[in-house]
């Protein structure tokens, strides 16, 4: 019986081409979209999960209440740590002080690389469970050692014998390798992490870190933990709550609490210090269109075989007047289903396959089909299975119901309603497309309209080099006299935070008719004479800083958003206090934007300090090929910096790295909102393929009559059009509502138009008329005698 239904179901699929290929294609790259859409969540739900203990691992975190409002810093004090141990050390398995990820010079013999690590404390491979090729996780214990991970190993070494080898950190301090790990998989926190150095050798070689040993307010350093098996962490959260308020006595009140590794991705956002979520809005997001896609996928399968159910009611009639059972009858229908899928979802299996290189390109990502996963498969096959009956049931129970006596008369009729279904369904298809394509041209418009945001400096020709090794530091004006002797630099400077990023804040500054009962957070920038000129500053009021003022080393350029947090009604000339000293406000900058576009301007503090830099800041000479320019600009630091390679960064390009996310949420969407739209257009193409053909001799009865080619194009286009419009109704009020909550996410937010949806609804409409028009003039066109002369 299985081996007849087979047959049937080949010859249906090859006797109707045009609608076998709609229901496969249609079903193939819903399917295929599914399961990469499934990929992606997987692997943002499975991130972390690597680690052996990744349900009991936590990162100490603090809240301080500022300017009313709590402010959520991943960062704590050293002594933090040894507190953890001694107070509380019961609730820990492991308690690891870190310094930051970040990037170092490493080099063995003549190959030099710059790479990703962090100091920690010996513990911290037993907490992050390093798979070990060499060596052991003991291997920081000796505080000249490093362990590396199997790439990084192989890029200094080749196929030579790591162990023992000495490498150079940033041409100072010299580590011998103690062990090899296995490289972290990319969806972990920690997959940048390619080496590890003593927590001991960062203390004994960083002068400053040796001073904030047990300085309780000096927030530059991480601490990570594992609790014990009997330990929960809401508890311990608890426990730790007064911690630093207790030892510090600070007005902020700040508050110690633990955040569990398995929100460190997902759910990384804070909000006046609750956890609001953060990314999974995005898995989500995707998920959902995902389930719409097959959704709209399936529905083109219902509304094709329901529409065809009148050219197979003879079929029905005469299996029901020769023995057959509905069961029967449900059976054969769902096997064709199940047929029509299977063959849907080798073809999607081989389009993802196909498509993974792109898609890992745009979402940024290294997924791929887990072929040897049991799991992979029996979700899969499931999902197949669940898709048949999905598409398959509706078809299978409306097909069998026919009754045979009417059928085989002639005098069945599907009755005036057997098409609300099919109507139902192609709105529920558009409105969905359509609210996709509302979506995306407002994720497109915030992005442009942050891209466009005037940021208070020109980014263009500005490049910003890291001091990463002790040998730039101490010689700005040889450095700088050098750099313009080439011609190929307009102007140089220094400064503690590169043009993009703020790597410092202070809440200590206080000044006259200040509520003492708040502690405005402020970025605090040390930069040289000339970062203004560097930057290019955009003065309000006052004054850069200068060398003919010796006063300048105690004095302020702010921008306007800390203006308004101070409340000066004239600031220049005002001052305001910190650590004992007096600073004088000297000048007025428009804001300069250092964080996310998406936000506020943070309140900014810019100071005269030459011994307080990490970057030095580059204006090239556009008058100059940049390639010319570079390599003149790499021999100046090649002389004071031998052993180093020449690192720097466009400012332009580090800044458009900001809308990254932002950007693959936008080509993401707008490419399933394109699928959305062809999917639905694919059915909508077989539906109207289907209405020519029932309306053939209809056609031709009106052309007889004088009916023009015009007149029976809108007779076969009013119904679809007529649907896409009530779609559109439909979709507007669900997109700004979704829509207007997700741009609430950012404080910098553009508005929603009405043209948005006029655009989206108009565009739909045009690819209606479009699809419909092919079928409907194609009927129109026919020639009536030909139509007429066959039953």
């Amino acid at each position: 019986m299985l081996r007849n239904y087979i047959k049937v179901a080949l010859r249906n699929l090859f006797k109707h081409k045009l609608y076998s290929v709609v229901n496969i294609m249609g079903l193939a790259i819903g399917m295929a979209v599914t399961l990469l859409i499934g990929l992606w969540v997987w692997d943002e739900l499975s991130f972390n999960r690597s680690f052996e203990h990744y349900d009991r691992i936590a990162q100490v975190m603090q809240h301080q209440t500022l300017q009313q409002q709590k402010e959520t810093w991943p960062a704590v004090s050293i002594p933090v740590a040894a507190e953890l141990r001694n107070t509380y050390g019961s609730d820990f398995k492991h308690v690891v002080l870190s310094s930051w990820n970040d990037d170092h010079v490493l080099s063995s013999g003549t190959k030099k690389l710059k790479s990703d690590g962090s100091f920690m404390e010996p513990n911290a491979p037993d907490l992050l469970s390093l798979r070990m090729l060499a060596g052991s996780r003991k291997g920081l214990a000796n505080p000249s050692s490093i362990l590396l991970s199997a790439s990084l190993a192989k890029a200094l070494f080749g196929t030579r014998d790591p162990m023992e080898q000495v490498i150079k950190i940033d041409n100072q301090l010299s580590v011998k390798v103690s062990g090899v790990y296995e490289d972290l998989p990319t969806n972990t926190s920690f997959h940048d992490l390619t080496f590890l150095l003593p927590w001991d050798l960062y203390v004994s070689s960083e002068d400053w870190v040796k001073r904030n040993l047990t300085d309780w307010q000096e927030y530059s350093f991480q601490v990570f933990v594992q609790l014990s098996p009997q330990a929960k962490l809401d508890q311990v959260s608890a426990k730790l709550k007064p911690l630093l308020a207790v030892k510090t006595r600070q007005t902020s009140r700040p508050e110690v609490f633990l955040h569990p590794m398995a929100k460190w991705h997902l759910y990384e956002e804070f909000k006046n210090g609750v956890n609001t979520g953060g990314s999974i809005q995005y898995v989500w997001l995707f998920g959902l269109i995902g389930f719409f896609i097959l959704l709209l996928a399936c529905i083109n399968f219902m509304n094709l075989s329901t529409a065809r159910s009148e050219k197979r009611a003879k079929e029905v009639g005469i299996r029901k007047a020769i023995g057959s059972v509905r069961t029967q009858l449900i059976s054969q229908f769902l096997s064709e289903s199940f047929l029509v899928v299977f063959i849907a979802l080798v073809l999607s299996l081989g389009l993802v396959e196909l498509a993974l290189p792109w898609f890992n390109a745009l979402a940024n990502k290294q997924v791929s089909i887990l072929w040897n996963n049991p799991v992979f498969w029996s979700t899969t096959l499931g999902f197949c299975l669940i898709t048949a009956l999905l598409a398959g049931s509706y078809p299978a129970f409306y097909l069998s119901s026919f009754q045979p006596v009417k059928v085989l008369k002639g005098t069945f009729q599907a009755g005036r309603f057997s098409a609300l279904p099919r109507k139902a369904l192609v709105m529920v298809q558009f409105t969905i497309s359509i609210t996709l394509i509302i979506g995306t041209i407002i994720v497109y418009r915030q992005i442009e309209f942050a891209k466009e945001r005037p940021v208070g400096y020109t980014r263009e020709g500005l490049i910003a080099v890291p001091m990463n090794t002790p040998d730039l530091y101490g010689h700005y004006d040889a450095i700088r006299n050098d750099l313009f002797q080439t011609g190929a630099v307009l102007e140089m400077s220094e400064s503690s935070s590169a043009p993009t990023r703020v790597q410092s804040v202070n809440f200590d500054f206080t000044w006259k008719g200040k509520d003492p009962n708040t502690k405005p957070l402020f970025a605090y920038i040390a930069v040289t004479h000339d970062f203004g000129s560097t930057v290019g500053w955009q003065f309000v009021q006052g004054r850069n800083f200068s060398r003919s003022h010796s006063t300048d080393t105690l004095g302020l350029v702010i921008n306007e958003a800390a203006v308004q947090q101070i409340g000066f009604q004239h600031p220049v000339g005002e001052t305001l206090q910190k650590g004992g000293k007096t600073y004088q406000i000297i000048g007025i900058i428009k804001d300069m934007v250092m964080d996310s576009p998406f936000s506020a301007a943070r309140p900014t503090l810019y100071t005269l300090d030459y011994g307080w830099v990490n970057y030095i800041n580059i204006r090239i000479n556009p008058k100059l090929p940049l390639r010319t320019s570079l390599t003149a600009i790499e021999q100046v630091f090649r002389k004071y910096n031998p052993e180093s390679p020449f690192d720097y960064r466009f400012v332009s390009e580090e800044y458009a790295r900001k809308f990254a996310t932002e950007d693959r949420i936008s080509q993401l969407t707008s490419f399933f909102a394109g699928l959305t739209i062809f999917i639905s257009c694919l059915g909508l193409f077989g539906l109207a393929s289907y209405v020519a053909e029932q309306r053939t001799k209809e056609i031709g009865i009106r052309k007889v009559l004088g009916a023009s080619v015009l007149n029976l194009w809108q007779l076969l286009s009013k119904e679809f059009v007529t649907l896409v419009l009530l779609s559109c109704l439909l979709s507007v009020p669900l997109a700004y509502y979704f829509m207007n909550n997700w741009l609430d996410h950012y404080e910098y937010r553009t508005s929603i138009s009405g043209w948005i949806f006029f655009a989206a609804g108009l565009g739909a409409l045009i690819i209606t008329v479009l699809t419909v028009s092919y079928q409907a003039l194609s009927a129109a066109l026919i020639n009536p005698v030909k139509s007429l002369k066959s039953e």
